[in-house]
């Protein structure tokens, strides 16, 4: 059965840092994302992390939050820094053990999602 559990989600002042953790079960995947939604808009990728470790973003969390796998602990991480308001979002971790096109998937591009994390940054 695959799993993924997200946590770390949390209130914070602007300018604060958040460290996001998703637990996975089963075999390591090829590619994995984070993603956020915020109500009424749509789910948008964050950040993608392939088998390789190759990471991407979105331009506008580009320089402040970093992606990461530790495989021996298997866990995918978001570490987040000088959030903003317009961070705020419950955020989603995301695998697929399709590898093609990791850094270009979107949402439905993901077959297995955790349950989220709600992140809340205050001006």
């Amino acid at each position: 059965q695959v799993t993924l559990v997200e946590s770390g989600g949390g209130s914070v002042q602007a300018g604060g840092s958040l460290r996001l953790s998703c637990e996975f079960s089963g075999d390591p995947y090829y590619c994995m994302g984070w993603f956020r939604q915020s109500p009424g808009k749509l789910r948008e990728g964050v950040a993608r992390v392939d088998r390789d470790n190759g990471t991407s973003y979105e331009d506008s969390v580009k320089g402040r939050f970093t992606a990461s796998i530790n495989n021996a602990k298997n866990t995918l991480y978001l570490q987040m820094n000088n959030l903003k308001p317009e961070d705020t979002a419950m955020y989603y971790c995301a695998a697929t053990w399709i590898y093609s096109n990791c850094h270009t998937r979107g949402p439905d591009g993901f077959p297995h999602w955790g349950r989220g994390t709600q992140v809340t940054v205050s001006s």
